[in-house]
């Protein structure tokens, strides 16, 4: 039996062109024209004045919170439903961590609820795009200007995402991208943080490079970390960035695909599907559906069935107030957050890589209309 896989990288002739290149200008470490190149490409693409490449997405919200110079146990917003890179970055820099719960249509952070969780402490809100649709940023800016906190924008899961017609990665002091393999623009590993701000760039260049001091190498005034991306990743970024716009058309195409042949299950109150708020434009970086909690049926059930259907599936994300490992840190409360429950427990996504064929899809909604048949 064929598995059709939760994500399949596109990797075309440019890439291994521009690698070949890299590989045999003998720049294949942290120097070369792809570095550079990449990071203006990028950082246009998103309308930024300027990108700075990093090793991986986490690391490139872990350097953001660092150039900002918050004070020891200042408080981060995240959102709960989301990946643990957003926690992390805030832990690794000794900051804490404010969970907020999310929105039920489209599963990014309640913008409603941010202002409850604001205390004297409070320094930044990191709002996160998830699996592709924009949150809603007008209210989490006008939250931020009203209390005097920093923005930075997680945008991993939704280059090419648009929020009222501008590009997700133009938000905030600081946004952060991963080129992980899944996403639309990969590098294999390998993230940017991205800015308007000339100094907080330079600052940034210089923390992703071990601190070295320009004009004075091997001389630090302060520690920094080694989060260089390589010249041979910068290549892969770089042709990737020249279909750009075919990619962010695909993943639009199997977004609207699935909805299009899963609408029935959710008209039958089966599943709920991805909303697309008319001020957005969702590319459904990951395809997620919701079974109806009072079918009976859990994700982890659903997904085993579609397992041995031959159809590789993910789950949602396990909500950070839940995560056994933040238990041990005095600012861990036990909170409930329904909406974040409810998605981890009845959500996950479906095969939505670049690769994905019509003929897969199709397979794909079969299985599940077959599984779902409860």
């Amino acid at each position: 039996m064929q598995i059709v896989p939760v994500n399949e990288p596109l990797i075309g002739e440019k890439e291994l062109e521009y690698v070949s290149e890299a590989v045999r200008s003998g720049w294949i470490s942290s120097e070369g024209k792809y570095i550079r190149a990449f990071e203006d490409k990028f950082s246009s693409y998103v309308n930024r004045k300027h990108g700075i490449t990093v090793n991986n997405g986490t690391n490139a919200l872990v350097l953001a919170l660092r150039v900002l110079d918050l004070p020891e146990k200042s408080e981060v917003i995240i959102p709960s439903f989301t990946i643990i890179s957003c926690a992390l970055a805030c832990v690794y820099n000794n900051l804490v961590p404010v969970f907020v719960d999310s929105e039920e249509d489209t599963w990014n952070m309640d913008a409603a609820k941010i202002q409850k969780k604001i205390t004297k402490k409070t320094k930044a809100i990191m709002p996160v795009h998830i699996y592709g649709h924009p949150c809603d940023m007008d209210p989490i800016s006008k939250i931020a200007r009203k209390n005097k906190l920093v923005v930075i924008e997680d945008f991993a899961e939704a280059i090419g995402s648009k929020y009222k017609g501008s590009k997700c990665g133009g938000f905030g002091q600081i946004s952060c991208a991963s080129f992980y393999a899944n996403k639309v623009v990969t590098t294999g590993e390998g993230g940017m943080c991205l800015t308007d701000d000339q100094d907080l760039a330079e600052r940034l260049r210089k923390l992703k490079n071990l601190g070295f001091v320009p004009g004075k190498r091997f001389f630090h005034e302060e520690l920094g970390f080694n989060f260089r991306m390589t010249n041979v990743q910068a290549a892969i970024g770089l042709a990737q960035l020249e279909s750009i716009e075919a990619r962010v058309r695909k993943k639009i195409w199997i977004g609207k695909t699935y909805t299009k042949l899963l609408k029935p299950l959710e008209d039958q109150g089966v599943i709920r599907l991805p909303i697309r708020k008319g001020w957005a434009r969702n590319t459904y970086w990951m395809y997620g559906v919701v079974l109806n909690e009072k079918k009976g049926l859990k994700a982890a059930e659903a997904m085993k069935k579609l397992e041995e259907a031959g159809i590789q599936t993910r789950p949602f994300f396990c909500p950070m107030h839940l995560q056994p490992a933040f238990k041990k840190f005095s600012w861990f409360k036990k909170e409930k957050m329904p909406v974040s429950e409810k998605l981890y427990e009845y959500g996950f996504y479906l095969p939505s890589g670049l690769a994905l064929t019509e003929k897969q899809l199709c397979r794909v909604c079969e299985s599940l209309n077959t599984t779902l048949a409860i």
